[in-house]
């Protein structure tokens, strides 16, 4: 087994039916630039009633036809933002509890350590969470997952993974192995990941690899560590 191995992250995608929701971060192979990603699936009409949208450097899940929406509590929230030399990333409202967390001057692992998986039983979802911090041309990253500690939701184990920024090289992290009843948790550490010095190979080709009945959403940005300038790309299957 080559524990070094970087993957396709369309091989590690094609052929699982849900792998949930999402976060890749890591550094373009020219070592040009940082690379954060996050998409959204769902089984059920109110999770597949959703779009991305992006205002003010701030992405957001919101209804794609608000008179469907069953319940907004665990679909709607903002899933990427910036403060400072920070962009936060996110599959809940946890964005803003590391947001307001490291505002007041705490730290990443700190402002999760308040929070816990969804309240979906049986599923009892993770919490999946990412954070670049630039600095002098470059960025490290830290990655979370909160998850149930058995099958009744009776406690939460916390994960944490801080990486230097390699050429390259990304990490993966989604809340599910695969589609199941209940669904199983992600397990080990994030996936090993190529990151192409293109968005647009690289959006094409997780988006291409989502199972076409499942996926919603998905959004890239790649930000020049030179100027600090941002590229992002947005897709919507609902549009």
């Amino acid at each position: 087994m080559d524990i070094y191995k970087i993957n396709d992250i369309a091989k590690l995608i094609e052929g699982n039916s849900y792998v949930g929701r999402g976060i890749v971060i890591g550094k373009s192979s020219d070592g040009k630039k940082a690379c954060a990603a996050y998409f959204i699936m769902g089984r059920s009409n109110n999770s597949r009633n959703r779009v991305f949208t992006e205002r003010d450097g701030v992405l957001y899940t919101e209804p794609f036809d608000a008179g469907k929406v069953e319940d907004p509590s665990l679909i709607i929230y903002a899933a990427l933002r910036e403060y400072k030399n920070k962009l936060i990333v996110t599959n809940g409202d946890q964005t803003d509890t590391i947001y307001e967390g490291i505002k007041a001057g705490g730290s990443f692992s700190g402002a999760l350590a308040t929070r816990e998986f969804e309240p979906d039983c049986p599923n009892f979802t993770p919490r999946i969470s990412g954070m670049l911090t630039f600095h002098r041309g470059d960025f490290t990253y830290d990655m979370s997952i909160l998850k149930s500690a058995d099958e009744k939701g009776s406690a939460c184990c916390r994960y944490t993974f801080s990486y230097p920024a390699l050429p390259g090289l990304g990490h993966f992290i989604h809340t599910y192995v695969c589609d199941g009843s209940p669904i199983p948790t992600f397990q080990g550490e994030p996936e090993r990941v190529a990151i192409p010095d293109d968005i647009d190979e690289f959006t094409d080709s997780l988006w291409n690899a989502l199972d076409p009945n499942n996926k919603i959403s998905l959004y890239v940005r790649y930000v020049d560590l030179e100027t600090g300038e941002a590229e992002n790309r947005l897709i919507n299957k609902n549009v």
